[in-house]
């Protein structure tokens, strides 16, 4: 394999550059470890006992720790949210208990004050009311010495009507989004999944000592329990604007005086590479990912339909066998696996065109990881099958269903998954190699390799909490996850394959390709780091975090703006009649998809929602996921698409692509423009008119059919489908044909589809 201008001098950049990105690592993972370490010194404490007034036990710190349990066990997290993290099929438990506490807690007063109900009291006297319970509910009654939390009498009462109210949610799939009928029975279990959830909205609602606010920052908003937003989510917002409106200026005027910054650059001549029998190994993977990638978009489908219409599935009773938290941990794990697979795949090809050498013997490892990659999917898919249905009730934790959203799969198979990436890391470490010896190539080597040993490291996190982990913890270590490891360090590793792609068509010089690097390093970590914490607000964090990460956060912003800069740029380099350019197209539009959907979807879709105050009301509503699938299917996704493409239109022989090429053709425009019909038929102003609920009768009814079932919500629900459609049957499907017939259509040209 050759490529571009071997003769050129090799040109270096400044090492400020380096300098810079070192500087922007280092102070962003200062900030982050110290918000993380105060996650545990701040953490909503677990009283050792609760008891009544007289100090009868109502439960203990091992019933709250042990509902955790059965919430995670039962795959609850997938039906409704704690704290405003976890599934929409349901309630937020922790919202919902708040309120009825406040509403037990009222009636009593009402009663003790007028002798007569609450809901038969003037407005004046229903206000004074209102604002005993708030007072009454503020207060702190945990007393640290003791580790003793003491309830008031209309507290206790709450408890012991709550432990039926969930029995009675359990009973029917259209009463809960479509879980198996009489879920939970067991009367020990529903006594410790109470007490989970009061434990959470006693968390909501009492005072933090020190301050004037609760343990999750006056979230969720109920009006009737004193629960409002503070004066820092308003400052916080205000001042991200700040910040966002000051970052964007010092890069536009960076972008204005260095006019060289973004895809500039004479392209170089490049010579065509020869593929080898590791690289064309890799096609499997993808045929895989797209096959993956169809089961995805059903899982989600389905989903849906429990949304709209969670008792039945035109007739069929779905929920015995496939309920809606189990749909919709395999639409998340399904998505997470298919996007992983194709960037694995893609690295190992891209690998062997930068070190321009196939190793001994990686074609076989390249199988063997294969192997490894099929049974870890096959294998936790079907645990978390077996752990939702119940069928592994001693190890549901580590074969089963962890229950944790986003990382569902059992530890057994997270720690299968973190040594098939080290492995993969091995692998890509061996083809890239050669070219730390090249001076041409060598600072795209160390930082692909550095962008690669990032992606293992920092999955191991998942490991550092277990099922009785205080849930303050466990959603600190969550989100180095779902935000830094996707969002971070796979943006960072897809920034780099893109360049050498770029770098070796022979599309942009060398010192293009890496400045491009570097300067995404510098921007993407300049928030991302810190602004994890944004998913922290209202998790038991304290108002540094929402100082730090509000700020940072919007900072994010700032380089997905700068794509609508780049733009013509990028399509200048891409364009033309160069052999490569012209082979790869398809490739590129995908690539020019992410950076639409990257602007749009994580860019406009995400800092509305980022903001403090914004999040306060909006957290778990359905704008949401309105930013999670224009952002997770348009930027990864789509990138995931487009290495599929690339793979396939190298591997597959020239008289077959054509007729390939019209599925890709189909898929692309199926792709975006489903999604695109999903955001702005349903997801958005379904979101919308979720969070003006929000804020107009409470976070509770939101999140309660008094809301979802509404005919409204409803149609708006249904209004998902024709984008689903489209998406599926125009987009994945022809996408997976396509790679499905060049897989077979090599091992029929060549006896050899491995």
């Amino acid at each position: 394999m050759t490529n571009a201008s071997l003769a050129d001098p090799v040109e270096e950049l400044s090492p400020w550059w380096g300098r810079a990105v070192a500087v922007t690592f280092a102070l962003g993972f200062a900030v982050l470890i110290l918000l993380t370490v105060k996650a545990y010194q701040y953490a909503p404490p677990i009283p050792d006992r609760t008891v009544d007034t007289s100090g009868n036990v109502i439960f203990t710190g091992d019933d709250v720790r042990a509902g955790q349990e059965v919430f995670l066990k039962y795959g609850l997290m997938n039906n409704g949210s704690i704290w405003g993290h976890g599934g929409y099929l349901g309630p937020d438990f922790s919202a919902a208990v708040l309120h009825n506490w406040a509403l037990d807690l009222a009636e009593r007063r009402a009663q003790e004050r007028f002798s007569k109900g609450y809901e038969a009291l003037s407005p004046e006297d229903r206000a004074a009311v209102d604002g005993e319970v708030g007072a009454l509910l503020k207060v702190n009654r945990y007393d640290p010495e003791t580790a003793t939390l003491t309830m008031l009498p209309a507290g206790v009462e709450t408890f012991a009507k709550e432990i039926e109210h969930w029995k009675t949610y359990f009973e029917k799939p259209e009463l809960n989004g479509g879980l198996t009928a009489n879920l939970i029975t067991d009367p020990k279990e529903l006594h410790d999944l109470t007490a989970f959830f009061t434990w959470a909205a006693w968390g909501s609602v009492a005072e933090r000592p020190g301050v004037k606010h609760s343990y999750t920052n006056n979230f969720p908003y109920d009006s009737l329990a004193g629960n409002h937003p503070t004066g820092a989510a308003v400052l916080w917002s205000a001042i991200s604007f700040i910040f966002l409106l000051g970052g964007t200026a010092i890069v536009l005027l960076a972008f204005g005086k260095f006019d060289y910054l973004g895809w500039h650059g004479a392209a170089a001549p490049v010579e065509k590479w020869v593929l080898s029998d590791a690289q064309k190994a890799t096609l499997k993977y993808m045929a895989v990912a797209s096959v993956l990638f169809l089961g995805q978009t059903f899982f989600g489908a389905g989903v849906a339909h429990y949304r709209a219409d969670p008792g039945s599935f035109y007739g069929i009773d779905l929920a015995d066998y496939f309920p809606s938290n189990l749909l919709r941990t395999w639409h998340l794990q399904s998505a997470i696996f298919w996007i992983a697979t194709s960037y694995v795949a893609g690295a190992l090809f891209v690998a062997e065109l930068l070190g321009r050498a196939s190793p001994p013997r990686q074609k076989l490892g390249i199988h063997l990881l294969f192997g490894a990659v099929a049974i870890v999917i096959v294998g936790s898919m079907l645990g978390e099958w077996a752990g939702i249905l119940q069928w592994l009730p001693r190890s549901w934790f580590w074969f089963g269903n962890q229950g944790w959203e986003f990382l569902e799969l059992g530890r057994f198979w997270q720690i299968l998954l973190a040594i098939g990436l080290l492995f993969w890391f091995f692998l890509v470490w061996r083809a890239v190699e050669p070219a730390l010896r090249d001076p041409q190539r060598k600072g795209f080597a160390k930082f692909f390799l550095i962008a690669a040993f990032a992606i293992p490291l920092f999955y191991l996190p998942a490991l550092f909490f277990g099922s009785q982990t205080n849930y303050t913890v466990v959603d600190a270590w969550r989100f180095w996850i779902i935000h830094l490891w996707v969002e971070g360090f796979f943006e960072f590793f897809v920034t780099v394959v893109v360049a050498v792609i770029f770098y070796q068509m022979g599309l942009v010089r060398r010192i293009t390709a890496l400045r491009t690097i570097y300067l995404d390093a510098i921007l993407y970590f300049g928030g991302g780091l810190i602004g994890t914490g944004h998913h922290w607000y209202w998790t038991g964090q304290t108002e540094v975090n929402m100082a730090f990460s509000a700020t940072f956060s919007a900072l994010e912003v700032v380089p997905l703006t700068l794509i609508t800069l780049d733009a013509w740029d990028f399509v200048r380099t891409t364009r033309g009649s160069d052999s490569m350019v012209v082979r790869h197209r398809w490739t590129f539009y995908f690539l020019m998809a992410v950076g639409f959907w990257n602007f749009v979807g994580a860019g406009v879709f995400g800092f509305l929602i980022n903001t403090p105050i914004i999040s306060y009301y909006e957290v778990g509503t359905i704008l949401t996921p309105n930013h999670g699938h224009a952002a997770m299917m348009g930027v990864f996704g789509m990138l995931g698409a487009g290495l599929m493409v690339f793979v396939l239109r190298e591997i597959v022989a020239d008289d077959i692509w054509p007729r390939i090429e019209k599925l890709v053709r189909v898929a692309f425009w199926g792709l975006n423009i489903g999604l695109a019909m999903m955001v702005l038929f349903s997801l958005f102003p379904g979101g919308v008119l979720q969070v003006l609920d929000v804020t107009e009768n409470g976070y509770w009814h939101a999140r309660s059919l008094a809301y979802t079932g509404t005919p409204t919500a409803r149609f708006l629900e249904w209004m998902r489908m024709p984008g689903d459609l489209v998406f599926m049957f125009a987009g994945a499907l022809p996408l997976a044909l396509a790679l499905v017939w060049g897989y077979f259509a090599r091992w029929r040209a060549t006896g050899d589809a491995r």
